[in-house]
């Protein structure tokens, strides 16, 4: 009987990389985020963020098969997130300034669309890793633009007046890109990626350092905090060393009126925050009273400031001529809550904890499969210590509506959708 010969073994499937949709997209994250526009203004002539998501937008459409049809994108985060779009839709109408409510809505909607679509261009989990890498760059590249051509300020020990962010928003950005560069530096093999990963934390850290903030400083202690005790993904000693590196570059480059203002902190009493009535305690307890005047809608999205000018017991001052500062909420909860009601701030407070919790499942699953997803778990840790970061850091800002948290949210969005493909069934959990 004549032997058959043994078919030649299949190839392997090769990775898919780089495509028109993921390149629209990192181009979306590097003028959302990055804000690479406003630093290379000769960019704008091309308008590259109105460019870059008509044809995110237009090319996902374009290409609705696989792990990339609309229906992959099913989670809990995701309804939570369609839920505070449409609260902020059904609130508008009832807006202290309705034009500030609809055009604010407007700008989320697009962010929350946008969202949807960086979420759905991902196909495997090395795609959730080529778009952390942009946020993570286009963040180091923004700083080192900073530190090079902004000058100290304030006494000569901090950032002043930035593009779009100023130095407290930079600061929390900054925080919320450290772990995705801690990812590429304990998770890669190849060690020029190491390298270049290190010495771009160093540059975060210097920026850090740089913007003297105080939020900042607090969200940096609580991403070093989870990433010591909840890194679990990558071994002790290497989160031990990542973490001494990171915070010798922090002491060695901080100056002693940066201490001096870190150490009121401990002092309160001496912190305007909780004397002057244009501080953040006092600022709050305002946005408490907007919230227990208008429970259910709120002042409408992005009128907080319309609030503080018309409604808050200080508007009666410009009566007798006395000028009232139309401010910020300066804490992205307080800003919710006042701006679209309690429910407004039960979908957002919502959005981030269910957002965690599928993170921390997915990581739990990952590490438990077999053979245990190491590059899924650790991307989903890693983004665990980014929102953690942007939650801390935001809890002194008005983020509530920030490119930032919600291009995280997507990241996570398409790492939840690709794990379910590479899980065994009997590891999954809904999502």
């Amino acid at each position: 009987m004549e032997e058959r010969p043994t078919p030649p073994p299949e190839p392997r499937a090769r990775q898919p990389g780089w495509d028109s949709l993921l390149v629209c997209i990192a181009v979306y994250i590097a003028t959302s985020v990055g804000r690479i526009h406003q630093l290379f203004p000769i960019l704008s002539v091309v308008r590259p963020a109105l460019l870059a998501t008509a044809a995110s937008i237009g090319l996902y459409l374009l290409v609705q098969s696989g792990q990339r049809r609309i229906g992959r994108l099913h989670s809990r985060p995701t309804l939570w997130l369609l839920g505070l779009l449409l609260w902020g839709a059904l609130s508008a109408p009832f807006a202290l300034n309705q034009g500030v409510a609809i055009g604010s809505w407007i700008d989320f909607a697009e962010t929350v669309v946008m969202a949807f679509v960086v979420a759905g261009s991902v196909r495997r989990v090395r795609d959730v890793e080529r778009l952390i890498l942009v946020y993570f760059a286009v963040t180091v590249v923004y700083t080192i633009v900073i530190l090079s051509r902004f000058q100290l300020g304030s006494g000569d020990w901090r950032l002043g007046r930035l593009y779009y962010y100023d130095a407290n928003d930079l600061a929390t950005l900054i925080v919320t890109a450290m772990p995705l560069g801690l990812y590429f530096v304990l998770g890669q093999r190849r060690m020029a990626v190491r390298i270049v990963a290190l010495v771009s934390l160093a540059v975060l850290a210097i920026g850090l350092i740089r913007s003297g903030s105080r939020g900042g400083f607090i969200a940096f202690l609580a991403l070093a905090a989870f990433v010591l005790l909840g890194f679990t993904t990558i071994r002790a000693r290497a989160r031990v060393a990542g973490l001494v590196v990171l915070l010798a570059i922090v002491f060695g480059t901080a100056s002693d009126r940066y201490w001096e203002q870190m150490q009121t902190l401990l002092n309160p009493h001496q912190d305007y925050n909780l004397t002057s009535d244009a501080g953040r305690v006092k600022i709050w307890k305002r946005g408490l009273g907007y919230m227990a005047e208008r429970p259910v809608v709120g002042v409408g999205m992005q009128n907080f400031h319309v609030a503080e000018g018309t409604i808050s017991p200080l508007a009666r001052l410009q009566e007798r001529g006395i000028g009232v500062r139309w401010g910020a909420a300066h804490n992205c909860f307080i800003q919710v809550g006042a701006e679209l009601g309690v429910p407004g701030l039960v979908l957002f407070a919502g959005l981030l904890g269910i957002t965690l919790a599928t993170l921390r499942k997915t990581a739990r699953r990952a590490r438990a499969a077999l053979p245990p997803q190491r590059d899924v778990a650790r991307l989903a840790q890693s983004l665990m210590a980014a929102l953690i970061g942007f939650a801390v850091g935001a809890f002194f800002l008005s983020l509530a509506y920030a490119d930032m948290l919600y291009m995280l949210v997507a990241f996570s969005i398409g790492l939840m959708k690709t794990a379910r493909a590479v899980l065994p069934v009997r590891t999954l959990v809904s999502q």
